[in-house]
């Protein structure tokens, strides 16, 4: 299964494949054949990154999930900093089962997203309304492509491990724990969105 928005990035990439590959086959057009040899090995990262498994959720209220794919590079004031590099999945997933309360997108620069100054990048703060309070789930976009994908509106009810949205190439998710879980990881493990629970209740 394919990642939602990726079937434009998929297809032109097919496109630009096929129109270079026949413009070096038949017509011997200078450099088409580098060209589609390029465009081929862009489609096959394409197919790569957009990529969007299935996965047996199993929900449940006395544990938190992983929003993201990736390793935690950070763990400060109640706040789970998950890194995702270019292998991991990007489809982000909500954490907890609640009613998506605010979500608030900011511009920014495009500086690596597992550096302390990401901050300052674009990004998308997802509030969700939760029996345990206002969970906080922030996407931040990396140093390649500034594009947060949210496949969420105000106002919807989510269930715990349902798709959020993604980020583009290269990206960092943090989520905020409420008071009355307690941590379940450390700093460098490694975690998998919808499957890895990142906190219990106390």
């Amino acid at each position: 299964m394919l990642a939602k928005g990726s079937f434009p990035w998929i297809l032109t990439s097919i496109t630009v494949s096929v129109v270079s590959f026949f413009a070096y086959l038949l017509l011997k057009v200078p450099y088409s054949g580098m060209t589609a040899v390029f465009a081929i090995s862009v489609t096959i990262f394409f197919l790569f990154f957009f990529r969007d498994p299935e996965r047996e959720i199993k929900e449940h209220d006395s544990y938190m999930l992983a929003p993201a794919d990736g390793r935690v590079v950070d763990i400060r004031d109640r706040k789970i900093c998950i890194f995702m590099n270019f292998q991991n999945v990007h489809v982000n997933r909500v954490p907890i089962t609640g009613k998506i309360h605010t979500i608030e997108h900011k511009k920014g620069g495009y500086i690596p997203a597992f550096c302390k100054d990401s901050h300052r990048n674009e990004r998308s703060h997802t509030f969700i309304e939760t029996e345990h309070g206002l969970v906080e789930v922030i996407q931040i976009a990396g140093t390649i492509t500034r594009r947060i994908v949210s496949y969420v509106q105000e106002g919807d009810h989510m269930k715990q491990g349902q798709r959020l949205g993604m980020i583009r190439f290269g990206s960092r998710v943090d989520v905020t724990i409420p008071d009355n879980f307690e941590i379940a990881i450390k700093k460098g493990d490694r975690v998998f969105a919808g499957e890895t629970v990142i906190a219990r209740i106390k």
